[in-house]
């Protein structure tokens, strides 16, 4: 079953508060196009280091996300060039910057 698709600033905007209400600080790095632009997100742990999910689908069209940069959490500026690199090739892309100091995927969407 394909789930509706929200515009991805409408996605995002909803996306910031609701990790807001779970304690998280979200905030719009990058925006991107606003109606279809795919999404990078990038998670702060507590000791700087990070993790960046890219926004995929899953065979029956439902939300995912897939590790950018590895299975294991990366150093700041690693993210940051792999979200540099990523925004090379798709200048519609937009990047969430999520503060979890424990790690946790706030979004619910499952990792792939």
């Amino acid at each position: 079953m394909d789930e509706a698709r929200l515009k991805t600033r409408l996605w995002v905007q909803a996306c910031i508060r609701s990790c807001q209400s779970l304690g998280h600080i979200a905030t719009v790095l990058d925006r991107g196009d606003e109606a279809a632009g795919a999404v990078l997100i990038k998670l702060v742990l507590r000791d700087r280091r990070c993790q960046v999910l890219a926004q995929t689908r899953t065979g029956d069209g439902r939300r995912a996300w897939m590790r950018g940069c590895g299975a294991d959490p990366v150093a700041e500026t690693e993210a940051d060039d792999y979200i540099a690199r990523q925004r090379r090739y798709d200048p519609d892309l937009w990047v969430v910057e999520i503060e979890s100091p424990d790690g946790t995927h706030p979004l619910g969407d499952p990792i792939l």
